[in-house]
This record gives structure tokens, C-alpha cells and sequence, in this order.
């Protein structure tokens, strides 16, 4: 909860938010689809076992995750009524995406959020 937050801001069009850092590059985007909402961080982790671990005030999760649609990201899905998305939401200010050869991100919890899980929900 220390860490600073990872530069940049969030954007929202069509069922989905995306963190982009200041150059503009997409760091992590989140996106309703079919009521699920993936999770896609830009860059390839641990290749041989790729994970994402999320972590916000209340809860953690390490989820499996596989090569995202964008080629070099890496993509993880949860259900839209995952108590894992609300705690992301609902946080104090943060959370961290973390994933293997990384650094890690920390995300502030902006409305953004919140609109992609509602509207996958």
C-alpha cells in the first residue's frame, strides 16, 4: 500500500478500461467480455508457467494466465461476480498486478474499474 503509483492514467470505451502509461503505451487493460472480464498486462512474464497475481487491500490471487490477443501481453480471466474484482474496485487508493520478470504494477482504483465489472455484470 506504500509503493508509489505506477505513472499514468485510466481510459474507458466500449466495456473496457485501459491503464496507460505517459508515452501512451497500454500497460494493463480490463475488458467485459461475455461475463468475464480479462485481465491483459503488456509484456510476457514467466513464459513456461505465465501467472498474473493481483493483489488490492483486502484480497490476493495468483491466476493462471496464457499469451494475450495483443501479441507480448499476457491475458488472465475471472468471472464478472469474482469478490476479486470488487475487492480491486473497492480498494483503498491501489492495487498491484504482478507477474513473473516483471515490474510490478501499482494501479489506482478509479471509476474505470468499476464500470467494466458493472458492465459485465
Amino acid at each position: 500500500m506504500d509503493a508509489p503509483i505506477t505513472a499514468g492514467d485510466w481510459h474507458y470505451s466500449a466495456r473496457t478500461a485501459t491503464f496507460a502509461a505517459p508515452d501512451g503505451s497500454t500497460l494493463l487493460t480490463l475488458r467485459c467480455a461475455g461475463g468475464t472480464v480479462a485481465i491483459e498486462r503488456a509484456g510476457v512474464g514467466n513464459e513456461f508457467a505465465p501467472s498474473l497475481i493481483l493483489r488490492s487491500e483486502s484480497a490476493s490471487r495468483t491466476l493462471s494466465a496464457a499469451a494475450g490477443a495483443p501479441p507480448g501481453s499476457t491475458a488472465a480471466s475471472l468471472p464478472a461476480q469474482d469478490a476479486l474484482l470488487d475487492a480491486i474496485a473497492f480498494s483503498k487508493g491501489r492495487f498491484a498486478v504482478e507477474s513473473a520478470g516483471q515490474a510490478t504494477l501499482y494501479l489506482p482504483s478509479y471509476p474505470e474499474i468499476t464500470r467494466v465489472i458493472e458492465d459485465c455484470r
